[in-house]
């Protein structure tokens, strides 16, 4: 049967939405696992007795596979089309939590890890082109807003799923390939036409430096935290004493918050200097983050237990966190020519999957030297160093974008670069919608 175009019937939401929500469920549910499969591989790797290095590793490839896969998968997307590349990536993702359960080894669990980032890229890949072809121009805004909600919300329903069942035995393993499984069935059965597929992006690091250096290495700082987060978070959470509910809680506290934080720390943003907002952000999360190493290291002499006091300050750590990446999108936004936008975007996606994949083999190492509670450090250390930077880029730069000027801020999550064409600041033909033109482009570079 011909496919059904959704792009003429309208610019109204709610029609959208209910013809879309068969795409959104499968993205949830895809993301769900994902989490899931963090949560349980973190903690089968301490009853497996695996060294935090060794676990970040492990979880590194995982990343290193997303970065690879952001290459391989559009021309696998080109050679079949959308429909069997995300049948084929799917089912292969799903048999990979299964074989996780049935030999824990370090080396062949970093295989696996590898193949499920490639294969996870692809899926998002097509999702994202889809919901990007179908959605009208004027809705565009609020899907993508729609689409990160249910992006942050998925990710931390997958950590309290470690509670059901065995949980460190072969459940969770075997609930995250149902849900990778049940993620197939909106996409196939679907009777949409198939969007145009995704080119590769093009990544020129020495471009993207000099349109924005502080842009660069927030993408980087970002990678760095974001990875350590959802590779070690388990581990340290076990390791000072947190159960496996508390654990889940802690995790999904910090997603959340991550979630709900990111828009007034954003559209503060939009009437200031993003750079000063920027090095506070990571004033304030450094300042956290060592704050949380101070109560874990003095816990045995508390009347209050740690989970009590970590689990309400990962809101705030994770609001902090989760704010570095979008304020670096929307700066570079802020100072690049508007026909780039997609380019130099889809570039800082790629340093934050490069940071994603070095950040957990750090922190792991930190962890084996100094104990479990220096992954708080470690955060530190990263947006301490952020912040420093940002404040010698100011003095370097000092002329700031005018208010007029600037790009809107829009919540930024986890992806492929597929959806950056859903990007509210982009149109249809790619330009920017608050951006300013190459004329009006500032020459210094920030």
């Amino acid at each position: 049967m011909p496919g059904k175009s959704l792009v003429d019937n309208g610019p109204s939401m709610g029609p959208l939405l209910w013809r879309l929500s068969a795409l959104l469920s499968g993205v949830g549910l895809l993301i769900v696992g994902v989490g899931l499969l963090f949560s349980v591989l973190g903690l089968r790797a301490g009853l497996a007795d695996f060294s935090s290095i060794t676990l970040g590793l492990v979880t590194a490839a995982y990343f290193v596979g997303f970065v690879a896969g952001t290459y391989a998968c559009p021309v696998i997307i080109r050679r079949v089309g959308h429909i069997r590349a995300f049948a084929a990536m799917a089912s292969l993702a799903s048999t990979m939590p299964i074989l996780h359960a049935l030999w824990v080894d370090p080396w062949f669990w970093g295989v696996l890890r590898f193949v499920t980032g490639v294969c996870m890229v692809g899926l998002y890949i097509v999702i994202e082109s889809w919901l990007n072809a179908l959605a009208p121009n004027a809705l565009r805004g609020r899907l993508f807003a729609v689409y990160m909600a249910v992006n942050f919300v998925a990710l931390a329903l997958g950590q309290w799923l470690i509670l059901v069942g065995d949980r460190l035995g072969f459940v969770p393993f075997a609930m995250v390939s149902v849900m990778f499984s049940f993620a197939l069935l909106p996409i196939t059965m679907t009777e949409v036409d198939e969007p145009p597929p995704v080119e590769a992006p093009t990544l020129s690091l020495r471009n993207l430096y000099e349109a924005s250096p502080i842009g660069m290495a927030a993408a980087m700082a970002s990678g760095l935290i974001t990875g350590a987060f959802y590779g070690m978070s388990s581990v340290f959470g076990k390791a000072v004493g947190f159960s496996d509910a508390e654990v889940a809680s802690f995790i999904a506290a910090a997603i959340l918050g991550g979630a709900v934080f990111q828009w007034p720390v954003g559209h503060y943003s939009d009437s200031h200097d993003r750079r000063i907002v920027l090095m506070w952000v990571c004033i304030l999360g450094a300042a956290v983050t060592a704050l949380a190493f101070a109560m874990t290291e003095r816990s045995e002499n508390s009347l209050i237990p740690l989970a009590d006091s970590l689990i309400p300050l990962a809101v705030v750590f994770g609001g902090l966190i989760f704010a570095i990446y979008g304020l670096c999108v929307a700066h570079v936004n802020d100072q690049i020519d508007s026909s780039r936008l997609v380019e130099f975007t889809g570039g800082l996606l790629l340093i934050h999957g490069i940071g994603a994949a070095i950040g957990p083999v750090v922190a792991g190492v930190a962890m084996d030297v100094a104990g479990p509670s220096s992954l708080m450090l470690y955060y530190t250390a990263v947006m301490g160093s952020l912040a420093l930077y940002a404040i010698k880029r100011f003095r370097a730069a000092p002329a700031a974008v005018a208010t007029a000027d600037k790009a809107d801020f829009v919540l930024m999550g986890g992806g492929s670069q597929a959806v950056l064409q859903m990007d509210p600041r982009t149109t249809a033909e790619g330009e920017a919608d608050g951006a300013h033109s190459a004329a009006g482009a500032p020459e210094v570079r920030n």
